[in-house]
């Protein structure tokens, strides 16, 4: 999953990106909002965390307009601005959540977690690391490109991403697939040879590339 971050206090924005970067999160940092436009159009990032104190254009302000042009990436203010009044214009301007300064690092992922969680489940996606799975429209996601699936492989990719850490039988595969266990290796194989994502384990099953 991929962040950006909108902070103009420079050891701050050092700090989140350490911490998140340790959490597993693809992470990209900006001190003003002059380049993430071009960002957000290149890579579509999965969130923002935006300082509301920001040079140039105040980030309620910012977002607001993100908003307006069609933009719908999830949004958490941090933010030293904390009275009620604040808050709510940061929600009124499309904000997912709203964390005051000083924050708990600990709270902040957990937030994180829970706006990204949400977010994918109104969109019907489901995640491992920066892939995206679109079960309903039969979609994969990956930072360059946008791959078409058949029902069959979508199937497959959904079983390893709801078990992302977990290693799936040959045996559980057939099952769900409903073929036989002769077959796994052509409905595997055909997968890799479109998203190269999984991986054999010898005498067991497969998995998810680390």
């Amino acid at each position: 999953m991929l962040i950006a971050i909108i902070e103009d206090e420079e050891d701050l924005l050092e700090l989140l990106e350490f911490n998140l970067k340790a959490e597993g999160y693809d992470v990209v940092g900006f001190l003003n909002t002059k380049k993430i436009k071009d960002f957000i159009i290149e890579e579509n990032p999965d969130l923002l965390i935006v300082d509301r104190n920001l040079p140039k254009i105040e980030g309620s302000k910012f977002i607001k307009e993100l908003k307006n042009e069609g933009y719908n990436i999830p949004v958490i203010f941090l933010t030293a601005k904390n009275s009620e009044k604040e808050i709510l214009e940061g929600f009124e301007a499309g904000a997912d959540d709203y964390i005051t300064k000083p924050f708990s690092m600990a709270e902040l992922k957990a937030r994180i977690k829970a706006v990204l969680k949400r977010h994918l489940k109104e969109n019907n996606l489901l995640a491992y690391k920066h892939y995206k799975l679109d079960v309903k429209n039969q979609m994969f996601y990956n930072n360059e490109e946008n791959i078409n699936l058949t029902k069959n492989e979508t199937k497959l990719l959904k079983i390893f991403f709801e078990n992302p850490k977990k290693i799936i039988s040959r045996e559980e595969i057939a099952d769900i697939l409903e073929i036989n266990e002769k077959s796994v290796t052509v409905a595997v194989n055909r997968l890799n040879h479109k998203i190269n994502l999984l991986q054999s384990v010898r005498g067991i099953g497969y998995k998810l590339n680390d």
